[in-house]
């Protein structure tokens, strides 16, 4: 993620040096992406994870192959044939998973980690996370999918709330958002649209 921030920092900067009227666009960014280490790094590696759809242990077969002898050269790509989104299970499909308790030395709690993440966002800029349909949440995501928003977010920023009525609401808290956007890309319906926030928000990471 660093180094596509930098070849992208880049790509604009070199942009922006030329001044025009004209929209800015970067077209720098692909290639100069394709030609960086990170490029290579991730075609060497395309092929671990669509291994797993085939089962555990035929992923863990092929990625111990890959590490010891293929390194990425195999003559063949996998691909996914869906969007990841389509592979969400709906609640009855599903067991619910019992997490041990956080014991404070080797698991922490969720808002113990966020907070060390330095996460922050400025409180009056507009939020970054919008719904398309606000009916969705309720009648389909937290009927159907048990309220998934709250378990695949990393850092509380979707809560269903009682309201006074006895009915429940989603509740963005837009200002723990750490930006993985994995809200935009597991949403079964497609319904949340994770958009760039104001500059100098999301984590700080002040301890790397």
């Amino acid at each position: 993620a660093m180094k596509s921030g930098i070849v992208a920092a880049e790509a604009a900067f070199n942009a922006l040096k030329n001044k025009t009227s004209d929209p800015i666009l970067l077209e720098e960014y692909p290639e100069n992406l394709k030609k960086s280490w990170l490029w290579e790094e991730l075609y060497n590696i395309r092929n671990i994870r669509p291994a797993f759809k085939k089962g555990l242990h035929y992923g863990v077969l092929f990625t111990g192959v890959h590490w010891l002898f293929t390194k990425g050269k195999e003559p063949w790509t996998w691909h996914h044939k869906h969007e990841d989104h389509q592979d969400t299970k709906k609640a009855k499909d599903c067991q619910p998973i019992k997490y041990p308790k956080p014991d404070g030395q080797l698991s922490f709690d969720l808002l113990t980690n966020l907070a060390r993440s330095g996460t922050n966002h400025n409180e009056n800029q507009p939020v970054h996370l919008k719904i398309l349909n606000p009916s969705v949440p309720t009648e389909v995501n937290l009927e159907e999918y048990a309220g998934l928003e709250s378990r695949y977010c990393p850092a509380n920023v979707y809560e269903y709330v009682t309201q006074a009525d006895g009915s429940s609401k989603l509740q963005i808290n837009a200002q723990n958002c750490l930006h993985c956007k994995t809200c935009d890309i597991k949403d079964p319906k497609q319904n949340i649209n994770w958009t760039t926030p104001e500059g100098s928000g999301g984590p700080a990471y002040s301890g790397m």
